[in-house]
């Protein structure tokens, strides 16, 4: 099948998505998708989370081994259908509010659905 760039376009996540696409998961099915948001303070973290979860956000926040220089992590799990507008909306959105707690996006991922 080709792909159709108005629905994958050739950017980070048009990539991932057509990626999974292609591996067979049902794009078209919600689900939990998995935004990592990163921070330089354990204080930041913890103040994103609580602006978040009073926003109703489910999160979950943990210590991160991946970047020295950002060793705090909050996961944002929302429902929704992974396709690339939602997925490139929600990562702005939380671009956006993280860039006021000194948090950087950090990727994000989904399980996959048959």
């Amino acid at each position: 099948m080709p792909r159709d760039l108005t629905l994958y376009p050739q950017d980070e996540n048009g990539d991932v998505l057509w990626k999974m696409l292609q591996d067979g998961d049902d794009l078209s099915v919600a689900r939990e998708v998995d935004f990592a948001v990163i921070f330089p303070d354990e204080e930041a973290a913890i103040r994103f989370s609580v602006h978040l979860l009073r926003n109703e956000q489910k999160v979950s926040f943990s210590a991160y081994e991946g970047n020295d220089d950002f060793p705090w992590q909050v996961l944002v799990h929302p429902l929704m259908v992974p396709t690339h507008d939602n997925v490139a909306g929600f990562e702005a959105l939380l671009e956006s509010e993280a860039a006021r707690f000194e948090g950087r996006i950090d990727g994000w991922g989904c399980m996959v659905q048959d």
